[in-house]
């Protein structure tokens, strides 16, 4: 496979393919209705790319998550003024339910 520079915004693509791939192709461009074999490859490939692209990033994206959770969890930060306040509140509801019983 070979791609060419053409110009700033475009750039050329050439490839070998067997008798039957391109008959197979031509066929599904076909019955696509795309003008021509290109715009069906060309559509073709572009859908394609944006799955793998999305799929990786997806993948990267849960594995940035998984790291970030797990660190938290292995080395969690101080307690800030709200949670030491929110378990002291806990505390004192739980030893007003025990008088209560």
């Amino acid at each position: 496979m070979e791609t060419k520079g053409i110009t700033k915004g475009t750039a050329r693509f050439d490839t070998r393919l067997s008798k039957e791939q391109k008959e197979l192709f031509e066929y599904a461009a076909r019955l696509g209705g795309f003008r021509t074999l290109t715009e069906f490859v060309i559509h073709s490939a572009q859908e394609k790319a944006q799955v793998i692209v999305k799929e990786h990033q997806n993948m990267l994206e849960s594995e940035r998550d998984r790291d970030l959770f797990f660190a938290e969890v292995l080395n969690p930060g101080e307690p800030n003024q709200e949670l030491l306040q929110a378990a002291e509140n806990y505390q004192k509801y739980l030893r007003s339910n025990e008088l209560s019983d």
